[in-house]
């Protein structure tokens, strides 16, 4: 762990001349201060004052002093920056020094604490899908950026761009497994090494804005939208999870003596993510768009269910590797989740399973049928929610994942997301206007 002097020592050898104090809004969208960088010792002593009751979904008026607390174990080198910038993610706290309640960040370190005192450690990889798009007016179209397929080698802008933007990451300390293009044209993936929850959602933050801006520099637009284009596959964010147990860090999920490599915890823990599956829905596939990705097929699951060989379900669990370690890949969630959100309400409700001694239900591994509809002639798998509206609703009555969030991020968030779902349902599309205007 860094100590105060050693971070300033560290500031003044890399000639930084700026700092960015960074946090999440709870949509996750990032946000952040600059200050120069002499002021670095004043905002380790006493922090940052911002106006909170500016930020989406942070503050309400009554409450809107905030100031940021730099988390010294987090300082890097901002790469896109035009100038020699550093970074600390920040954690916010009212002037008094007591901790804010709606920080998503200090959400998902409560649960890992909750976590680590039950004897376990949380660690996640992930599968990051994203769109390039050429820079357009929204009027215009969408343009990807190649032609490419699955694991082609296309233009040289957006490989360029991704390979920009894993060597940020590696300079942010970020260790990037691979990066690849995925099924649909303009798709691509960029997948991250096995690290502490905490971490892993950093460097999802973290990703996502030098995607952006190095996008930007070139005149492309990257998108983390679910599913920007009707006819193609949707953009997913799968997380592999491990849980070590702390007494010798062992896997808590293997079991050699089980065909799916699956301890007891291990299927407590699938138990309690598919009980809590329409509950977690919500934050995991927070947009409108995100439904139109679980409905849309294309190994985007669809049911609550889990597998080995069907990537079409909710829940995976791949073949355990020559070290014998299980992971537990969950398939739903998609990249426009804040992800320190998205990984607390996982984890509780994987937590919950074990805690609550949960049955696993038996293995789907036939793709199942995906009705347009709820009715008579659906698989006897439980359905994922339809809609946002659908999904808030199983958030509302699950008692766990509201657990996760915590009351106040939790209120705030489903003020949000139900402005969100009234704004959509009140707009008049084109496909309305197309198939009803003459004929209606």
């Amino acid at each position: 762990m860094t100590d105060r002097r050693s971070t300033l020592e560290r500031l003044a050898a890399d000639e930084v001349q700026f700092v960015e104090l960074q946090f999440t809004d709870i949509p996750g969208a990032s946000k952040g201060v600059t200050i120069p960088a002499a002021r670095l010792a004043d905002a380790l002593d006493q922090g940052v004052w911002f106006d909170g009751s500016a930020v989406d979904g942070l503050a309400r008026v009554a409450e809107h002093d905030l100031f940021l607390r730099p988390d010294i174990d987090t300082y890097a080198i901002v790469p896109w920056a035009t100038s020699p910038t550093a970074r600390f993610i920040s954690d916010l706290h009212f002037p008094s020094g007591e901790v804010f309640g709606a920080d998503p960040r200090r959400a998902l370190k409560t649960v890992l604490d909750q976590t680590a005192a039950l004897g376990f450690d949380y660690r996640v990889a992930c599968e990051l899908e994203f769109w390039i798009f050429e820079a357009h007016d929204t009027g215009s179209g969408l343009i990807p950026v190649d032609g490419g397929g699955y694991f082609e080698v296309t233009t040289e802008r957006a490989e360029l761009l991704c390979r920009r933007a894993v060597s940020a990451l590696g300079a942010l300390g970020v260790d990037v497994a691979m990066s690849h293009h995925e099924v649909a044209p303009g798709q691509h993936e960029i997948d991250m090494s096995p690290m502490g929850a905490l971490a892993l959602a950093d460097a999802l933050v973290a990703t996502k804005t030098a995607l952006r801006a190095f996008g930007r520099e070139k005149g492309l637009l990257v998108s983390f939208m679910p599913k920007p284009i009707a006819d193609a596959a949707g953009s997913g964010l799968h997380v592999q999870q491990f849980l070590n147990d702390r007494r010798d860090g062992s896997d808590a999920f293997f079991a050699s003596d089980d065909p799916y490599g699956l301890s007891r915890h291990g299927k407590r823990f699938i138990a309690g993510q598919l009980a809590h599956a329409r509950g977690l829905s919500a934050v995991i596939a927070p947009l409108v768009n995100s439904y139109k990705r679980l409905m849309g097929g294309a190994e985007a699951p669809g049911h609550i269910s889990w597998a080995r060989t069907n990537r079409g379900s909710y829940i995976r669990v791949p073949q355990a590797g020559p070290r014998g370690r299980t992971q537990i890949e969950l398939r739903a969630p998609d990249p426009s989740c804040n992800p320190y959100l998205a990984l607390a309400a996982m984890l509780r409700a994987g937590i919950d399973g074990i805690d609550s001694d949960l049955p696993l239900p038996d293995p789907v591994e036939q793709p199942a049928r995906r009705p347009a509809t709820r009715g008579a002639e659906e698989d006897p798998v439980e359905l994922l929610p339809r809609t946002l509206d659908e999904a808030l609703e199983g958030l509302e009555w699950d008692p766990v994942v509201r657990g996760a969030l915590g009351q106040e991020i939790y209120e705030r968030f489903l003020a949000a997301k139900e402005r969100e779902w009234a704004e959509h349902s009140a707009h008049v599309s084109t496909w309305e206007l197309r198939t009803y205007l003459e004929r209606a």
